[in-house]
């Protein structure tokens, strides 16, 4: 069993980690304290071919595999979690139904779109429809050639920003389940409006809204599989995007440990550097242990899925370890930086706001542990 990672995906960590270096982190604490949504940034995501990692070559994208995908979102998160969010949320969540479900017209549209630069965005999450997806509001309705919509989304990471939409409804509530269908949605459609952006805690360069639809009128053609497939796209959507917020996760973690270890070594007290105390020491060997940990969990479910493996399971660990690791390393991360790390000045109380996120949303820590306890119940 070879743990290393292939060359290609090492150029692939190269390329990302050189981007959240020279574009993300002298830029990200102005677009969180001003709660900017950095244009600029994701112009040159798209120009790198990052934003698109997502898009089959066979659709004109780069090709990238499920792991290398998980990488490159590790990296940019360690540069700015909201900015990762907007293209894990783009090139990877929304689009999942499309690579899941869509027909080779419906791919051939959507990823065209894509290539041209338009964002995308995941509609499932309701005001009263969060952990129980099933319990959708939206209603679609068969009219003629068109399906019309009517409901409102909730915490749509992109729906502002977003020209494409990947959207859940239902075509009875006392349906449940069965009565799911998903849709590729145009944003120009007429009837569909958008909210202001959520004031977050954290990962505020993220566009957050909600997407209001209002008898809009869309395409059968643009029905993603047949009727009553809508839950079954998602849940397998959600199972695939695991591993990936895992690396998100993860990169917030690895980048306030970075700066914990970079601090700890600079900060003399007592007339030596606090790195010297072993206090100090045994924090930091705690950071590197929930860094490593939660990296080798989100690559064995990204290389499962390459692989064709079984990844539920697998995906939940990612997911659920990663958000514990990056709460608790940033927030060791503090601790080692004392009063300072209390203040914007450094970087650490960003990634501290950042981390919890990830214990929320795609799943929250609880509903993970149930995908898992499930598992392991029936193995």
């Amino acid at each position: 069993m070879d743990f290393r990672i292939s060359e290609e995906h090492e150029m692939i960590r190269k390329m990302a980690r050189d981007f959240a270096n020279n574009e993300i982190l002298p830029n990200c604490q102005k677009w969180d304290e001003e709660h900017i949504f950095p244009w600029d940034a994701v112009n040159k995501l798209q120009e790198t071919g990052l934003l698109t990692c997502g898009v089959p070559a066979e659709y004109g994208g780069p090709g990238i595999d499920h792991l290398g995908q998980a990488i490159i979102a590790e990296e940019l998160c360690r540069g700015d979690a909201g900015l990762g969010t907007t293209m894990a949320a783009s090139t990877l969540l929304g689009p999942d139904p499309v690579y899941i479900a869509a027909s080779d017209e419906q791919k051939k549209w959507w990823y065209g779109k894509q290539m041209e630069g338009v964002l995308s965005a995941f509609c499932l999450t309701e005001p009263g429809a969060g952990s129980d997806a099933g319990g959708l509001a939206t209603r679609c309705v068969k009219d003629g050639n068109d399906y019309v919509l009517n409901g409102t989304k909730q915490f749509i990471s992109n729906g502002g920003v977003a020209g494409l939409y990947t959207v859940f409804a239902t075509l009875d509530k006392k349906l449940g389940y069965k009565g799911m269908c998903s849709f590729m949605v145009d944003r120009n459609t007429p009837g569909i409006s958008i909210s202001p952006p959520e004031n977050k805690l954290g990962i505020r360069s993220s566009n957050t809204t909600q997407v209001i639809f209002e008898d809009v009128r869309v395409p059968a053609k643009n029905l993603l599989g047949k009727e009553g497939d809508g839950f079954k796209i998602a849940m397998k959507t959600l199972d695939i995007s695991r591993a990936v917020v895992g690396a998100m996760a993860t990169g917030v973690a690895q980048g306030a440990f970075e700066c914990a270890v970079q601090y700890a070594k600079e900060r003399q007290q007592f007339g030596k550097p606090i790195a010297s105390f072993q206090a100090i020491q045994f924090i930091l060997a705690d950071m590197a242990l929930m860094c490593e940990t939660a990296r080798l969990l989100y690559q064995k479910a990204a290389s499962n899925q390459d692989q064709g493996l079984p990844y539920t399971k697998e995906a939940s660990l990612a997911k659920y370890w990663g958000g514990e690791a990056a709460m608790k390393v940033s927030t060791d991360a503090v601790q080692v930086y004392g009063g300072y790390g209390y203040t914007k000045d450094y970087l650490v109380e960003k990634y501290f706001r950042d981390a919890k996120i990830f214990q929320i949303f795609e799943g929250t820590a609880q509903v993970q542990k149930l995908v898992i306890a499930g598992d392991v119940l029936k193995a």
